[in-house]
């Protein structure tokens, strides 16, 4: 089969190119990504030069390259992970979020109709449920939890989850869709909160952590993420929603406390600021439907996963000191420029 792979040059896309091409040697890939400030070809830079993988520059929201695209290569499958994804950001320009992560998702699916695609999936996150209270852990998210969304980031994806299922019922196109709890791992950009607070750990710099650090997220190591992904994908059900949970809920606070002591670095250096409008105070994802129908739970605890994250930051300082230098975005012009 040829996959087509969109922003598969940020975090999670970066990951799931590896993985696709480790688990599924026998396909072929292509990733299309814009290389906005948070794409970075470096991540890709393990499978660009394999011979099953091609990497093309380009917008999903441009409706002539991407059905140039599409009449060209005529992917098999479409998996969607092309999104502005920092609510922070969101706050301040909400724009560009409904542009590449609503217009965006229907230039691709439209494209998929034309061209006959046989799986458009979508990778959408929890966000869309809103948040749940602090006083009742016994709450969860589950595929039928009303949409209530907070920021302008989570209402572009819910608007592009609603356009993906109406797209399923009125044009009969073979779609998914997969909500995640938060993501950490490798290649993760730097201003997001793990990786921020690794980096300025090493640094010895205040570690900025917002209102007073009550805020539970349920974390799901990155390669857990893409296992499901990929099992949706391939064998979940058209037209079907499945959320993606990492069954390990954990408040920033105590997040920010074990990356310094897997640094052996001082809590003194924990700052508290001024929290963001309309801050969610607890996700927690309820992901018995993909369990019960495909088989998958998460197999990495949390306390090992955010030490293998740690060390992939000791162990890739070049990566990460060329975004916060902003070297990286030159990466694709020494790349392809003599191409």
């Amino acid at each position: 089969m040829k996959i087509l792979i969109t922003g598969g040059a940020g975090f999670i896309g970066a990951n799931f190119c590896e993985y696709e091409l480790a688990h599924h040697p026998e396909d072929t890939y292509l990733c299309v990504d814009a290389l906005t400030y948070a794409g970075n070809l470096a991540s890709l830079e393990k499978v660009l030069s394999l011979p099953n993988f091609t990497f093309v520059r380009g917008d999903i929201a441009d409706r002539a390259f991407i059905n140039d695209l599409f009449a060209r290569e005529k992917p098999d499958i479409v998996a969607n992970f092309a999104a502005e994804s920092h609510v922070d950001r969101s706050v301040t320009d909400p724009e560009v979020f409904l542009r590449t992560n609503i217009i965006g998702t229907q230039v691709l699916m439209d494209a998929c109709r034309q061209y006959g695609v046989g799986r458009f999936h979508q990778v959408s996150t929890d966000e869309v449920y809103g948040d749940l209270p602090l006083d009742r852990p016994d709450l969860f998210f589950t595929e039928q939890t009303p949409l209530h969304t907070s920021s302008p980031y989570s209402a572009s994806k819910a608007s592009a989850d609603l356009l993906v299922l109406a797209y399923a019922r009125t044009f009969k196109l073979p779609v998914s869709i997969t909500r995640c709890s938060n993501n950490y791992g490798p290649y993760h950009f730097p201003e997001k909160l793990i990786p921020l607070m690794i980096t300025r750990a090493l640094a010895d710099q205040s570690l900025p952590v917002y209102g007073k650090g009550e805020n539970v997220r349920d974390w799901l190591y990155v390669e857990d993420h893409c296992s499901a992904i990929d099992l949706v994908m391939r064998k979940g059900r058209a037209g079907e929603v499945y959320n993606v949970g990492g069954h390990n809920e954990r408040a920033n606070i105590d997040v920010v406390k074990a990356i310094l002591r897997e640094l052996d670095k001082p809590e003194t250096l924990i700052t508290f600021v001024t929290d963001r409008p309309g801050h969610d105070m607890r996700y927690a994802i309820d992901p018995s439907k993909i369990n019960a129908e495909l088989g998958w739970l998460p197999t990495t605890r949390f306390e090992d996963g955010i030490r293998h994250t740690v060390q992939w930051y000791l162990d890739n300082r070049k990566w990460w000191e060329n975004i916060l230098a902003g070297e990286y975005q030159h990466y694709y012009t020494a790349m392809y420029g003599n191409r």
